[in-house]
């Protein structure tokens, strides 16, 4: 009985696993224009630059720097290179091809080490994305957040232990349901240890279902673009990728994934953990849907998770997501404020470095309160006048005293993207303007608007006198039209790419200059088809219900393929996945729990382990008939049938060109 392969692509977005730099150097890259370097200076007069308390903050409780050598997996290849970014000197004002407070973010970024926070309370920063906190208790210490890959973690651990003594790990803390605050959990803890109860592991309600599933059905496009948001493309350089903001990259190790065993579930639950006193309070659909803040009594110090960082946080990623809401958000941090605010002298977070003194820490709560606050009121303010998203972003102006705060800049969201997402939150993609209900795709657009525009040559002509003035919004959008008229113009594409990697040198966020300098480069060499990553672990398949896996290869179901056939399949995962009827019809495919039909074409009964070798394509379907694991009643020409019909998602696709 011979079957065909099925395909699974289990890309999870936010763990993008390729190194930086893995292209070439680009020789093509230009420098700096008059016009960039004359933006970018204006930022000297704009910005407080004097201001070096954060300067003096990310330094402060310095114990020991992180081992200089590169970690790499056992095929070789680099997880994590601690001195990629050497050439960001603290010292040095920022080159021409960097935006000055993107290269002050960088620097701060770049003070990496083990730090004390306070007494028992450590922090290891820049071994990855996030940061890692060790807190000392009474038996042993409680780790938070285990950054993204098990090897990062676990030189992370090695540092901590080399410094400060070996010590058990009695509980982990996942603040939230993002992949760095969870990925290298095996590099700290054994699961046995946790299976045994000598390791708790807590997290916020809801937390493995969000871990999990927020990423999978959109998983490879989100994978895509987090190649260019994260500059997983661009070597590290003054021209290339300096850092994403919130942190420098995201390592490229082995992703984990152990369930917790305690989960808070309310606010102001308390619990003692280690000897030391949490009072917790929930953060749902903050930055994360399932995330947490809390308060260590003993030691004063409020941990916010990543719902108050040095940064202007996302609303909306730039490589896809849910849109998030910053009027909750707004509230949580004001609940915090009132919660804890009158006697907390550290705020503590996930990334960058923390904040001390009460006063300082109250400032900093009702700075970044009032910052998601007037986004949310604002842009509904200027909605309700009649302006659309676009016409919204272009005239939104923060406050002076929330603008001029160095820990309100857009590092990593942008005021921009903020505002433009909190529009879609509240009134969706459409701008109420007839004209724009149903436009030309992009493509066939593009040909019609170059035909309009007297064509490609009179465009670029024109283009190249407003690239020269410094107008590169404006040459970026109108020869993107030329591209996708005819991506084989190598003059537009040169042009184009010029603009964006100008864009690119000026912006402020980290995550925007990664987006300009990959799609400059895109033009300029083409996509490249590097090896595929695939960052789906074997806990986290593991974790996937059948309901996730079954609604995944739903989404691979081609409808117009499928639109006219009809198929009805039992499936039986035994004792520890269940039975679940499998319909295929109208193009969908649909699955009902605890259901087998009567009339099945085939019965397909497999274990769940079985499920997850061939998930992570250990073993192919034929492969597991043969061996035994998967039986097969009724017809194999349907489940063919049905299996014909699933695309598979290429991975290097096109962005800036169709």
């Amino acid at each position: 009985m011979k079957l065909k392969p099925l395909i699974l692509c289990m890309i999870l977005a936010g763990s993008f696993s390729l190194s930086p730099g893995v292209y070439a150097a680009d020789d093509a890259r230009k420098d700096a224009t008059s016009a960039t370097q004359k933006t970018n200076a204006e930022l000297y007069d704009q910005l407080p630059f004097s201001d070096k308390t954060d300067f003096s903050d990310a330094h402060k409780g310095f114990i020991a720097p992180l081992p200089a050598e590169v970690i790499k997996g056992e095929a070789g290849n680099v997880i994590w290179d601690p001195q990629q970014y050497a050439f960001i000197k603290e010292d040095e004002k920022a080159p021409a091809t960097v935006n000055p407070s993107l290269w002050r973010q960088s620097q701060l970024i770049n003070i990496s080490g083990l730090f004390e926070v306070t007494d028992g309370v450590y922090q290891i920063r820049n071994l990855d994305l996030s940061n890692m906190t060790i807190i000392e208790g009474k038996e042993g210490i409680t780790v938070v957040d285990p950054l993204v890959s098990a090897e990062t973690a676990k030189v992370g651990m090695d540092l901590y232990y080399k410094n400060r003594g070996k010590k058990p790990v009695v509980a982990v803390i996942y603040t939230h349901s993002h992949v760095d605050h969870y990925g290298g959990v095996r590099g700290v803890v054994d699961e046995a240890d946790v299976k045994n109860g000598k390791v708790k592991i807590y997290a916020p309600a809801g937390f493995m279902e969000e871990a999990v599933s927020e990423n999978i059905m959109a998983g490879n496009v989100m994978s895509r673009r987090a190649s260019y948001m994260y500059g997983n493309l661009l070597k590290a350089d003054p021209k290339g990728q300096v850092g994403a903001g919130l942190g420098t990259t995201t390592s490229a190790g082995t992703v984990t994934l152990i369930a917790p065993t305690d989960y808070i579930t309310k606010t102001g639950e308390k619990r003692t953990i280690d000897g030391l006193t949490y009072d917790f309070m929930m953060a749902p659909g903050s930055e994360a849907p399932a995330e947490m803040l809390w308060y260590i009594e003993e030691k004063k110090l409020i941990e916010t998770a990543e719902d108050v960082t040095h940064t202007l946080h996302n609303t909306y990623s730039l490589r896809g997501a849910k849109i998030r809401q910053p009027l909750p958000w707004s509230k949580y941090i004001n609940e915090a404020l009132t919660l804890w605010g009158d006697k907390a002298e550290i705020i503590l977070a996930q990334h960058h470095w923390p904040t001390w003194g009460n006063e300082n820490v109250q400032k900093l709560l009702r700075s970044q309160r009032d910052l998601y606050r007037y986004i949310n009121d604002q842009t509904l303010r200027m909605a309700n006048q009649g302006l659309t998203r676009d016409e919204i972003a272009a005239n939104f102006k923060l406050p002076p005293s929330l603008a001029n705060t160095w820990a309100n800049r857009g590092y990593y969201g942008s005021v921009s993207h903020d505002v433009k997402a909190t529009y879609v939150l509240y009134l969706g993609w459409f701008d109420g303007n007839p004209a724009t209900l149903d436009e030309l795709p992009p493509e066939e657009a593009a040909k019609k608007f170059v035909e309009y525009m007297g064509g490609a040559d009179s465009i670029l002509q024109k283009a190249k006198a407003d690239f020269d003035k410094g107008n590169y919004r404006w040459v970026a959008q109108v020869v993107s039209k030329v591209v996708f008229a005819d991506p084989q113009n190598k003059a537009a594409r040169e042009l184009e790419a010029d603009a964006l990697e100008q864009l690119g040198y000026q912006a402020e966020s980290g995550p925007w200059r990664n987006f300009y300098l990959t799609g400059a480069q895109e033009l300029r060499n083409g996509v490249m088809k590097l090896p595929t990553p695939n960052t789906a672990s074997p806990d986290t398949v593991k974790a996937m219900t059948p309901e996730m896996f079954f609604d995944y290869l739903a989404v691979h179901i081609n409808g117009e393929k499928a639109a006219g056939a009809k198929a009805v399949l039992n499936v039986d995962l035994g004792d520890d996945g269940g039975k679940y009827k499998l319909e295929l019809e109208n193009g969908v495919l649909n699955h009902t729990a605890n259901v087998q039909a009567q009339d099945a074409d085939a019965t397909l009964t497999l274990s769940r382990d079985t499920l997850n070798k061939i998930i992570l394509k250990e073993e192919t379907l034929q492969q597991a008939e043969k061996n035994g694991g998967l039986k097969i009643k009724g017809s194999a020409d349907k489940v063919n049938e049905l299996l014909s019909y699933m695309d598979k998602f290429e991975f290097w696709f096109n962005i800036v060109t169709p």
